[in-house]
């Protein structure tokens, strides 16, 4: 186990040191700098310099590339080059709103997503079995900005049930008042990135159940005249989960940085609104920061996902045959 563990963080070093040189590299690669959008028409050419000195960009790819692992190794992301603020500050100040939505989204596949799959594996071939893999199919398939400025129109614009926008309605609340404003802003872009999440736990609960329900040990639980209920919670299901604890943390550690397109239709003050910021404006250390933390996100919850899978299957044996 111990050997396991350390083959797999030695892995994931390997991992995020190859994904933050790639990202250092190509967005260096970019036919345009943060300096050619902050250029003014008059401005002079010392000055441009004195921008590009300022930023560390008059130096080599490769001297700017050392200097950035030496921050890297030492905690330091860099400094924003549009609002100079610290860069982990930043991203500290914007995961909290990212893993809210998460959170949502995993209670959500919870109580939703895990049992409607196994109602449909239940029913397979009935109509209900039918109705949901039509609204599976459609959910796995739908163009998330699409749904997300669907989700707008109708329930802000169109019937002003929710708001528009952000986290919170400024000035900033407190107490009870704040955490309902909070909980409604949030709805909308939680319904839109829990729909592609919940259509995948259903599709792969529903047929690793129907799967596993094939088994000989559960004929044989059957068989001894145990109760159906318990057969499927006990037996059943935690081996049916495997598949979809599988997708789902793999879809998490991607989602932390790659709800881009949703945090920004919603203008929701989240990491994937930083970096969608952050690439408009070419923020070198923040785009860096970012997508650091995306790295770090994947292999963590691969990692977990993994003792999660071993402790609902104690057959599989971690780094073991």
């Amino acid at each position: 186990m111990s050997r396991y563990i350390l083959q797999r963080i030695g892995r994931g070093l390997l991992t995020i040191f190859v994904s933050l040189t790639l990202t250092f590299f190509i967005i260096r690669l970019m036919p345009s700098n943060p300096v050619e959008l902050m250029i003014d028409p008059h401005m002079s050419q010392e000055t441009q310099d004195m921008l590009m000195e300022k930023f560390g960009l008059d130096k080599s790819f490769g001297e700017q590339y050392i200097l950035f692992l030496k921050g890297v190794v030492q905690g330091d992301l860099g400094v924003s080059f549009g609002s100079r603020a610290n860069v982990t500050e930043l991203i500290a100040q914007k995961l909290p709103w990212t893993l809210l939505l998460i959170g949502i989204v995993l209670l959500l596949v919870v109580i939703i997503g895990i049992p409607v799959g196994v109602l449909a594996a239940k029913r397979k071939g009935r109509l209900s079995d039918r109705i949901i893999s039509i609204v599976v199919t459609m959910g796995i398939s739908i163009f998330i900005p699409f749904l997300a400025f669907l989700l707008l129109y109708l329930f802000s614009f169109r019937l002003g049930v929710l708001p528009t926008a952000g986290a919170y309605t400024p000035p900033k609340g407190e107490g009870f008042s704040y955490v309902l404003d909070i909980a409604r802003h949030a709805i909308l872009p939680a319904v839109t990135l829990s729909v592609m999440m919940l259509a995948n736990a259903v599709l792969y609960t529903r047929n690793s159940m129907i799967d596993v329900l094939k088994e000989d040990y559960i004929r044989t639980a059957y068989s001894k005249g145990l109760d159906k209920k318990r057969t499927l919670k006990v037996h059943a299901l935690k081996n049916a989960l495997i598949p979809t604890v599988t997708v789902i943390g793999l879809q998490i550690g991607v989602m932390v940085g790659g709800s881009v397109m949703t945090e920004t239709v919603f203008s929701w003050p989240g990491i994937g609104r930083m970096i969608y910021d952050a690439v408009t404006a070419l923020d070198y250390p923040v785009l860096q920061g970012g997508f650091l933390l995306m790295s770090v996100s994947v292999v963590l919850m691969n990692f977990l996902t993994d003792l999660v899978v071993a402790w609902l299957d104690p057959r599989i044996k971690l780094g073991g045959k």
